[in-house]
């Protein structure tokens, strides 16, 4: 029962005390004087009645008020248990915690012990593999200096070969030299082996003639043999003369040499790569080519019916551009600005003549940088027109 309702009860009871005809308690409207004792005791007990009541209020609040403190104490009682519970329960943790570090300490301790005795036994490693790297650098040095000697040797050994290579080359131009002129010698024998056979087959025809004209006849053959064998032979001598000069003026050069009846240049000499335009360089070494055949060309006789065939050549690498679309307008537009310059210095255009052999026509088979040098070039040649 809450203060609230003790309150209400102790009011109602008071009120039935005074209430009239209440019993025993109910009093007249007017008190007679015998009663007057009796009056004065009621209202004694009443006041007495009401500081109980007023007693009991106060001793209703206190219970109130221990009650709320008995709940909030019982509260406090349920919070200080979980608190416990949860002090007990860390507790517990805690200690499991310390074995568990003493374990993990335990387990470190050996673990230390352990690779310390690996370092140990590292170092001692160490010190074996330092030992063989000194052993193998000592090595690599001996071999170093074997490797040394052994590149010396190699390379005496390819210097020779090269040398052997230049000989065999100059041998194999000699050869070739020689090659051409029997060459030129067996055109040539085989024209006037034909011409004799022409004019046989006139002898034959002119059977009915008379002795006096066949004598004559042999005689013209004999005499146009030996013409044409001394023409030959004046136009080697003049081409020999010519190349002699030409040697004289360009001096001894490998990118400038004679290879049977032709004077080579190498393209390098004239012109820049992929092009037909002379530089100054080109301009200087063919006047010297102009005034050697300038020199030569006033001692021919009229009757050698001579001419300066320039030929231009070029290696096997295709060149695909809008001025030259093939290595063939190449070769001929070097060998065409070449003629032209040589005309300008005064070579009358009757005695020059211009060709493009592309790369058709090579004198190294090698498919390799110093076949294609060789290859490309232009060539000069002292001919028979």
């Amino acid at each position: 029962m809450t203060l609230r309702a003790h309150r209400h009860r102790l009011v109602v009871l008071a009120g039935l005390w005074w209430m009239p005809g209440a019993g025993a308690m109910a009093q007249p409207a007017v008190t007679p004087p015998s009663s007057l004792q009796e009056a004065t005791t009621v209202t004694a007990e009443r006041e007495a009645f009401l500081d109980l009541a007023r007693t009991a209020e106060q001793v209703l609040i206190l219970v109130e008020e221990l009650r709320r403190k008995n709940a909030t104490l019982t509260t406090r009682v349920a919070e200080l248990t979980d608190l416990l519970d949860i002090e007990r329960q860390t507790t517990t943790e805690l200690r499991l915690a310390q074995q568990q570090l003493s374990s993990l300490l335990g387990d470190a301790d050996k673990a230390g012990n352990e690779t310390s005795r690996r370092l140990a036994s590292m170092e001692e490693e160490a010190g074996r593999l330092a030992r063989r790297v000194k052993e193998f650098e000592d090595r690599a040095q001996i071999v170093q200096r074997e490797i040394g000697l052994r590149d010396r040797n190699l390379l005496e050994i390819e210097s020779a070969r090269l040398a052997a290579e230049d000989r065999a080359t100059a041998e194999r131009r000699i050869a070739a030299a020689a090659q051409s002129q029997i060459e030129i010698l067996n055109g040539q024998i085989g024209a006037l082996r034909r011409q004799i056979a022409d004019i046989d087959t006139a002898l034959k025809l002119s059977k009915s003639k008379e002795t006096e004209s066949q004598v004559t006849i042999a005689e013209l053959g004999r005499r146009l043999n030996a013409a044409l064998a001394q023409k030959v032979e004046e136009l080697a001598r003049y081409r020999s003369e010519f190349f002699g000069r030409l040697r004289e003026s360009l001096g001894d050069r490998q990118d400038m040499r004679v290879v049977g009846d032709r004077f080579v240049f190498q393209s390098e000499v004239l012109f820049a790569a992929g092009s037909a335009e002379l530089g100054e360089s080109a301009r200087r070494q063919l006047d010297a080519l102009a005034r050697a055949l300038s020199d030569i060309a006033g001692k021919i006789p009229p009757d050698l019916d001579w001419i300066l065939r320039v030929d231009g050549h070029t290696d096997t690498v295709p060149i695909r551009s809008r001025e030259f679309p093939s290595n063939w307008e190449l070769s001929t537009a070097r060998a065409l600005a070449v003629t032209k310059y040589l005309i300008g210095q005064g070579v009358p255009p009757v005695r020059v003549a211009a060709a493009g052999f592309g790369e058709y026509h090579p004198l190294d088979p090698r498919a390799d940088e110093i076949g294609f040098r060789r290859n490309r070039r232009i060539e000069f040649k002292l001919t028979e027109q």
